[in-house]
């Protein structure tokens, strides 16, 4: 299958994994790669000699194509801008802000840029300011989340847009991708489905919550903050939603019990504490496979359909 985004990132598939704050790590980012799609690693707050080191061990595992997500609002933001430059990373995608200040010193160094957007307001804003391609992430995401669904969000932003639109949010087989290219998407990126892949290093009890998720099983916390978060719906989750619900929950009350909480699920699996963000597709994610075996449904199932 070939789009503007294959061609845009020399890559065998549409396909790229979401860049999971603390779950994109260069394991999974260079399964994906290997597989034909485009391996994200997260940046997240991580410390910048670590995300070079994430880096490097990624170039060693993969000959292909493969990108740095970074979050704006982090306060490595300016850092990682500067890094991925340094190790010559070709493609960057964005969250949490506008990457405007970065975009002239990426297109110089050649990175291609593809900000993730909630709205046709900011993905226009993203094509003046020289981005390459947009994602149009739904609400059915799992992490942070706009509140515009994926079905409504994709084809206002194709219509809007010159540049090529990525789909993203409840994305998890080829019927899903076939939908999105009929949408108007030229790829899409995936993140719930890799996090049950063999390859993806989280925590046992994380990868079991996703595989045995139902339709109902998610639940959207953090809206009085300002940063509004999908989750598995755990009892700690519920407990943040009643006491956002209630009131019984200040905001800050509330930031700070999710502190560290990402880390705390995919690494310690920690049901009391921890928050294991996740799509509200995790009822269609019913085993473990390799990365390899992921894609491959996927592209098969959309290419079938799209026939």
């Amino acid at each position: 299958m070939k789009t503007r985004i294959t061609e845009l990132l020399g890559c065998q598939y549409p396909i790229i994994q979401g860049g999971m704050a603390w779950v994109a790590e260069h394991t999974l980012a260079s399964a994906v790669s290997n597989a034909g799609g485009v391996g994200l690693i997260a940046g997240g707050n991580a410390p910048i000699d670590f995300l070079r080191d994430q880096i490097r061990r990624c170039k060693e595992e993969t000959d292909k194509p493969f990108g740095v997500n970074i979050m704006l609002m982090s306060p490595n933001a300016d850092d990682l801008a500067q890094l991925v430059i340094d190790e010559g990373v070709k493609v960057v995608t964005t969250g949490a802000g506008n990457p405007g200040k970065f975009i002239p010193a990426w297109k110089e160094a050649g990175v291609k840029v593809i900000p993730v957007v909630p709205s046709v307001a900011l993905a226009m804003r993203m094509e003046r300011a020289g981005a390459d391609a947009v994602v149009a992430e739904g609400t059915e995401s799992g992490g942070h989340i706009g509140e515009n669904t994926t079905m409504c969000l994709v084809p206002q932003v194709v219509d809007a847009l010159e540049i090529p639109v990525i789909a993203a949010g409840g994305i998890a087989d080829g019927r899903g991708m076939a939908a999105a290219f009929m949408l108007g998407a030229e790829g899409v990126q995936i993140g719930t489905r890799f996090l049950a892949s063999e390859e993806c290093q989280i925590h046992p009890t994380f990868k079991e919550l996703v595989i045995k998720a139902k339709d109902t099983d998610s639940v959207v916390t953090g809206r009085y903050t300002g940063h509004p978060c999908r989750n598995v719906k755990t009892k700690f989750a519920k407990k943040l939603a009643e006491g956002e619900k209630n009131g019984t929950l200040t905001p800050d009350e509330f930031e700070n019990l999710t502190v560290g909480a990402l880390r705390r699920a995919v690494v310690d699996g920690d049901l009391e504490s921890g928050s294991f963000l996740c799509g509200a597709i995790a009822g269609m994610v019913n085993e473990v496979k390799p990365c390899a075996d992921i894609i491959s449904e996927i592209m098969s199932g959309a290419e079938r359909l799209l026939k």
